[in-house]
């Protein structure tokens, strides 16, 4: 893997491109609204299109449906809930499609669902690009994700206007479909891990009758001590749970992960317990909520009990 810096300033007039965002969820309008920054021709689509209309603000084109939107795309860029979602956005979009266009797909999806979506690419003419994005609302709102990705050599001159406006770095897994998806999942298990380990050890301080934030002086500044500690014990001390990345989101991935892992031959404890934990914070009424949530699920009787 080899990290690419960008290749050129993002706005330049020179590399303006016509970009159609499907998705306009928390990262999807995040990202649109980068693009726009950087001066592209960005038009959105939304299957609730009241949550797309507010990018017009930003300068972006709001489209009736995902044909209209990808009519004369340089670039199409779907940040849709799962692969399922993307597969039927893309099929509702096959009439505005022109073949060559660069498709880059940023939904995490999983290797499995990956492939028919790569199919439908290569039916349809499309240079599949699999780019997942590391990263939550804030740096998408910032323009610097780390974007994950595979695609081939040739096209990747093309996507470097997009990922510029989108990403700090971009981190190139390979060429294949799936090769930057399978190294999301990897860095998504890291995330909940951090996640779930910083819910149970402030649940575990309240319940004992310690002071959770002596916990956190305890570690501070040493090599326990990690920026995602103070941000998710913050939120959890707080009770502010405003979604960067949603529980039910999580959900979906955790059991990716999980199935990923069981189709590689693994056995990964944490794994599969982060995905009840997530799923019985869910039951708990905090699924629209940020992963910080998972704070919850030491206090929630497990659904089988």
């Amino acid at each position: 893997m080899t990290e690419q810096p960008p290749a050129s300033p993002p706005g330049d007039p020179a590399v303006r491109v016509a970009v159609a965002v499907l998705g306009t969820g928390i990262m999807g309008a995040a990202m649109a609204r980068s693009l726009c920054r950087a001066g592209h021709d960005v038009r959105v689509w939304n299957r609730t299109r009241a949550r797309a209309e507010p990018l017009a603000g930003a300068g972006a084109r709001v489209a009736d449906d995902p044909a209209d939107a990808v009519a004369g795309a340089d670039v199409v860029l779907t940040v849709l809930y799962d692969g399922a979602a993307t597969l039927d956005a893309m099929r509702a979009a096959a009439g505005g499609l022109a073949a060559g266009t660069v498709w880059m797909q940023s939904t995490t999806a999983g290797p499995e669902a990956l492939e028919p979506l790569a199919a439908f690419a290569r039916e349809h003419g499309l240079v599949f690009a699999d780019v997942p994005v590391l990263g939550t609302r804030q740096p998408a709102e910032d323009g610097t994700l780390v974007a994950l990705a595979a695609a081939p050599h040739e096209a990747r001159d093309r996507l470097a206007p997009v990922l510029d406006a989108v990403s700090a770095r971009t981190v190139w897994a390979g060429e294949r479909p799936g090769d930057a998806s399978r190294l999301k999942l990897v860095c998504n298990s890291w995330v909940f891990a951090l996640t779930h380990g910083a819910a149970e050890a402030v649940s575990l301080a309240e319940g004992l009758g310690v002071d959770p934030r002596l916990f956190l002086d305890a570690v501070g500044g040493g090599p326990l001590d990690v920026p995602y500690l103070r941000v998710k014990s913050a939120a959890m001390l707080s009770g502010d749970l405003s979604p960067s990345f949603r529980v039910e989101t999580a959900v979906k991935d955790s059991r990716l992960i999980a199935e990923a892992a069981r189709a590689a031959g693994l056995r990964l404890d944490l794994a599969e317990a982060g995905t009840a934990r997530f799923t019985r914070a869910a039951s708990a009424g905090h699924g629209g909520e940020d992963i910080a949530a998972s704070y919850h699920a030491s206090f929630s009787t497990p659904p089988d009990a």
